[in-house]
């Protein structure tokens, strides 16, 4: 079976919510730095129907560890409701590159995540930061996974491949 392409465009954080009664959406970006999520341009949001819109970002400012956005489709609180839950993402081309073997986080979700033995654990559903490490959630279809996103776990990382090896008993 042929892998897939690499994506097009990648999560760089979410709708959480309404600020304030005017319309504003509370965004959880997934950058080490709130405020550049906004460097990222264009947005396209991802509803939790399948459905992608693209916002006309009219102001944005960072509050607190997230960034508040007003976008010309939304008038009040109550328009806000359809965008929560939604997924920003931007076009690859739009971030900056990386050196050699780091990885933007989107770029990790959804990867298959198997062992150094080749046994498939899951897909990497999402990525938690704990202080200490990065912890990959593995969604299986079984039970979700947490497993440490440090070199003496993860062994290789291969996005053409669409693959994460880890060193990992499968059993726990």
């Amino acid at each position: 079976m042929p892998e897939a392409p690499p994506p097009e465009w990648m999560e760089v954080g979410r709708v959480v919510g309404p600020y304030g009664v005017r319309g504003w959406l509370r965004i959880q970006p997934y950058t080490l730095r709130s405020e550049t999520v906004l460097e990222y341009q264009p947005w396209r949001v991802r509803q939790r129907s399948g459905a992608i819109e693209t916002p006309t970002v009219l102001e944005a400012k960072v509050h607190g560890k997230g960034v508040i956005v007003r976008i010309a489709e939304c008038q009040m609180r109550e328009d806000v409701q359809r965008w929560t839950g939604g997924v920003i993402e931007c076009p690859v081309s739009a971030l900056p590159g990386l050196a050699a073997g780091e990885y933007y986080w989107g770029e990790l979700l959804g990867l298959t995540v198997e062992t150094t033995e080749g046994r498939v654990l899951g897909s990497v559903h999402q990525l938690l930061e704990t202080g200490a490490n990065d912890v990959l959630v593995v969604r299986a279809t079984d039970r979700d996974r947490l497993i440490p996103y440090i070199a003496a776990v993860v062994r290789r990382v291969d996005k053409d491949a669409r693959r994460i090896v880890v060193d990992w008993d499968p059993d726990f």
